[in-house]
């Protein structure tokens, strides 16, 4: 009888260690934007949101050790096989093939301009953003060896120059690009060919001041963030179209009641929209209607609350269940799990990690 119940006791105690941790779901990325080495830092993603602690993985190149206002400094490719990062004190991208919680440099190239902020992948086509003075974007090939060529003829200005570029992406269909100019409350469509090759840019005015990040939603729409130039509680975002080329407003600077709103990320369902708010330590909800219009999910715009540090960029896992914020200042990473009705409630994210961090992705 001893020995049984022995027996037993030893089965439940393999059942409870079996749920202590919960199985790894995906990963989170990040870099240190360090001016002496810059790294990407990889935390595994937990099946309940949680993340792992840090490891380091060198780039090659240099960060500025400041803050980039940028969205899309780290970014996975469209079938997560690659993970490329901006070096944007050594003007060059560096490209991660990706395994599972590993990662390992395959190459580094230069980005075609001035400090990269922003890159944009579609299929085999990158686009980078440089923000330095003589602002352009550039174009290259990724290979399936995960090695980028640059494309002969693709590199364009943007409206101006220091115009305070913070962000490249393709629309859904990669036959366009759209860029964010903070200083001048701009936005540039680029037109791209099947060559990978951009054409343009189509300058459009901001619905508001200081557009900083974007992401693009369900049925050609996409959703900006606009800063007001960090005004207390003046913050908003703005729906527009992205149709044939041409970009139309759908619903222009809907308050988020909060300061400084720099960063978008959209559900996988395009049902939702979230902004990061730098300057209140908080996320803002919308719901999305199938017309593209926004609507608070909370009166008072804090869906959710970063606690211990301000925002300063977004990403959400793959299964479009948790949405991480970046508190790059902190040297934290704050987790939020996603209501069916867009909620957000806070789990324990992560700690310790490098001050002056930059950019983020998850998978």
């Amino acid at each position: 009888m001893r020995i049984k119940s022995a027996f037993v006791m030893i089965i439940l105690l393999l059942q409870v260690s079996s749920f202590a941790q919960s199985p790894v779901a995906g990963a989170v990325y990040t870099s240190t934007n360090s001016p002496s080495s810059n790294a990407v830092v990889v935390m595994n993603r937990y099946a309940d949101g949680t993340l792992s602690n840090g490891v380091l993985f060198a780039t090659g190149g240099l960060g500025t050790g400041a803050g980039l206002s940028n969205q899309g400094g780290v970014i996975l490719s469209d079938d997560q096989r690659w993970l490329l990062v901006v070096n944007a004190g050594s003007d060059d991208v560096s490209v991660f093939a990706v395994n599972h919680s590993d990662v390992s440099l395959v190459d580094r190239r230069p980005s075609g301009g001035d400090r990269p902020v922003s890159v944009a992948v579609y299929k085999d086509v990158v686009y980078v953003l440089n923000a330095g003075a003589a602002n352009n974007i550039s174009g290259f090939r990724l290979s399936n060896k995960g090695i980028l060529t640059a494309i002969p003829g693709s590199t364009r200005n943007l409206s101006g120059l220091n115009v305070g570029a913070a962000q490249v992406s393709f629309n859904p269909a990669g036959d366009a690009l759209l860029v964010t100019e903070r200083a001048t409350n701009m936005l540039d469509v680029y037109s791209v060919d099947t060559d990978g090759v951009a054409q343009g840019p189509t300058v459009y005015p901001s619905s508001g001041t200081t557009p900083f990040g974007f992401a693009f939603g369900k049925r050609d729409q996409v959703f900006v963030s606009e800063a007001f130039a960090g005004a207390a509680n003046a913050s908003a975002a703005s729906s527009y179209s992205l149709s044939s080329g041409s970009l139309t407003v759908i619903d222009g600077s809907v308050t988020t009641t909060e300061t400084a709103a720099c960063w978008v990320v959209v559900s996988s369902d395009g049902r939702f929209a979230y902004t990061a708010n730098a300057g209140s330590a908080s996320i803002s909800g919308f719901r999305v209607s199938i017309d593209g219009h926004l609507e608070l999910l909370d009166v008072d715009g804090r869906t959710g609350v970063t606690a211990g540090g301000n925002p300063t960029d977004m990403a959400m896992s793959g299964n479009g269940r948790y949405l991480y914020a970046l508190q790059g200042g902190s040297g934290r990473i704050a987790a939020f799990s996603i209501g069916a009705d867009g909620s957000l409630s806070a789990i324990a994210g992560a700690t310790g990690l490098n001050t002056g961090l930059n950019g983020i992705a998850a998978r």
